[in-house]
C-alpha cells in the first residue's frame, strides 16, 4: 500500500514529555514519508515555578482550575524557544506543536494536551499543526503513542532489512517494533507500538519527594542501593503488563507504585524504581512479533546508566542507543512532531491498528494558520528567553 506525497519542506517540531524537564525543538526537512535532512534543535528548560504550575495540572481537564496557567505556561515557553529558532531559519514551512499532556484517559475522558496552536500560530506567524491526539482516539484508538510513523522513516533511512525496536524512555516508556519491510507505517504488521509502563516519572517523583530534586542524575543515587526483590515481584503483578497491545497509560496510571516504596531508603526506593522500569520494558518485549534484532533507546532515560544497565541485563536483546544508527536521542520526539506536523498538512495518517488500536490508519491533528502579518520585517522576532540551540546530529 504506497503512499504519495509531495515536494519535501522543513517543518519544526517541538515535544514537551511527561518528565516536565522542558521544551525541545528540532527543524526536519521531509515529506511526511521520508526524512530528507535533520536540522539543528533547541531546548528551553522550564523553571521550577514553571514546573510547579505543571505539576498542580496534572490529572485536569480543560476547563478545570489551574489549566489555563498551565496552557499559559506551555505557550509562553514554546514562543520563547520557537521564535529565534524561525528568525535564524526562515526556510520553515510549518511547526508541530505536541503541547504539555496533562491527563490521558482514552477509554474514558479522552486526552488532553495544553497550549493552543492557534494562539501560537498568531504569536509565531506561522501555520502550527496541532491536537494530534484527538481524532484517534474519537475514531476509538489509545491516542498514543504516536511517535512510530516517524520511527518508520528512521529505520528506513538507517537502512535496516530485519525488525528492530526504538524505546523511548520519558516519564512513560513507550516501545516501537518496526519491521522495514513493510511499504509504509500504516501497512498491516508494519509497526507495533505502545506504552511499556512508568519510566523516569516516579524516579523523578521519588527524587522530588525525598530529596527535593529534580532527577537521580546518571542514576548515582539508585546505583548506591540495592533492588528489594519482594516488593519488585509485588509491583510485576499489575494487569498492565500483562495486557497485549494497543495499550497506552497516563503519568500517574500506577498509583500504587511510591506507597510501595514509602518503607524502602531514599537509595532503595530509587534501584526498586529503576529496576521496575527496566522490568516493564522486558514485560512488553513479550508481546512483540518476534525478538527484535536490537533495542535501540531514545529519550531522557538513555543518560541513566543505572537503568541502561538494567535494561540490558532484563532484554534478551542487545541494547543501544538511538545515536548507534545516526540519531539524536535527545530530539528524536521533537522530530517526530515534524515529520507528523507535514503529514497532517498533508491528510496522511498519523496512526494505524499496529499503533493504537484505531479500526484502521488514522489522519488526524490540526492546522491552524497566523492572521496575515504586517509587512514591517521582525515579525519573527527573537527572544530574550530563547533555549540554546543544537547543532545538527
Amino acid at each position: 500500500m504506497g503512499q504519495t506525497q509531495g515536494a519535501p519542506v522543513w517543518a519544526l517540531g517541538t515535544m514537551s514529555g511527561t518528565s516536565l524537564d522542558g521544551v525541545d525543538a528540532c527543524l526536519v526537512r521531509t515529506d511526511g514519508v521520508h526524512i530528507h535532512d535533520i536540522g539543528p534543535g533547541g531546548y528551553r528548560p522550564y523553571s521550577g515555578s514553571e514546573r510547579a504550575v505543571l505539576r498542580a495540572a496534572l490529572g485536569l481537564w480543560p476547563g478545570d482550575p489551574g489549566v489555563a496557567e498551565a496552557a499559559a505556561v506551555v505557550e509562553d515557553a514554546h514562543a520563547a524557544l520557537l521564535a529565534p529558532l524561525l528568525a535564524r531559519h526562515p526556510e520553515v514551512r510549518l511547526v508541530g506543536f505536541h503541547g504539555q499532556t496533562l491527563a490521558h484517559d482514552p477509554a474514558g475522558r479522552g486526552t488532553h494536551q495544553a497550549g493552543c496552536g492557534a494562539r501560537l500560530a498568531a504569536r509565531l506567524g506561522c501555520p502550527v499543526a496541532w491536537d494530534f491526539r484527538t481524532a484517534d482516539v474519537a475514531a476509538g484508538g489509545q491516542g498514543a503513542p504516536l511517535a512510530p510513523f516517524y520511527h518508520f522513516a528512521c529505520v528506513a533511512r538507517a537502512g535496516a532489512t530485519v525488525p528492530v525496536a526504538m524505546l523511548n524512555l520519558g516519564g512513560v516508556g513507550n516501545l516501537t517494533w518496526v519491521d522495514p519491510s513493510a511499504p509504509d507505517p500504516g501497512a498491516p504488521g508494519a509497526l507495533v507500538a505502545f506504552d511499556t509502563g512508568p519510566a523516569n516519572a516516579p524516579l523523578d517523583d521519588l527524587m522530588a519527594a525525598r530529596r527535593g530534586g529534580v532527577q537521580d542524575t546518571d542514576g548515582v543515587l539508585a546505583a548506591s542501593g540495592r533492588v528489594a526483590e519482594g516488593v519488585l515481584q509485588r509491583l510485576l503483578t499489575a494487569p498492565y503488563l500483562r495486557q497485549p497491545p494497543p495499550k497506552s497509560l497516563d503519568r500517574n496510571d500506577f498509583p500504587d507504585l511510591l506507597p510501595a516504596l514509602a518503607d524502602l531508603s531514599d537509595a532503595d526506593a530509587l534501584a526498586t524504581a529503576t529496576a521496575f522500569s527496566a522490568a516493564c520494558v522486558a514485560a512488553g518485549l513479550a508481546h512483540l512479533p518476534q525478538p527484535p534484532a536490537r533495542l535501540l533507546v531514545t529519550g531522557g532515560g538513555r543518560h541513566n546508566p543505572t537503568l541502561v544497565t538494567m535494561l540490558a541485563q532484563r532484554c534478551a536483546c542487545p541494547v543501544a542507543p538511538v545515536e548507534s544508527i545516526g540519531l539524536d536521542g535527545d530530539l528524536l520526539e521533537a522530530q517526530a512532531f515534524a515529520h507528523l506536523a507535514v503529514r497532517v498538512s498533508r491528510g496522511l495518517p498519523l496512526s494505524a491498528p499496529g499503533t493504537t488500536g484505531v479500526p484502521a490508519p488514522c489522519a488526524g491533528g490540526r492546522l491552524s494558520r497566523p492572521a496575515p502579518l504586517p509587512a514591517a520585517p521582525g515579525a519573527r522576532a527573537a527572544s530574550p528567553s530563547a533555549g540554546q540551540e543544537r547543532s545538527r546530529p
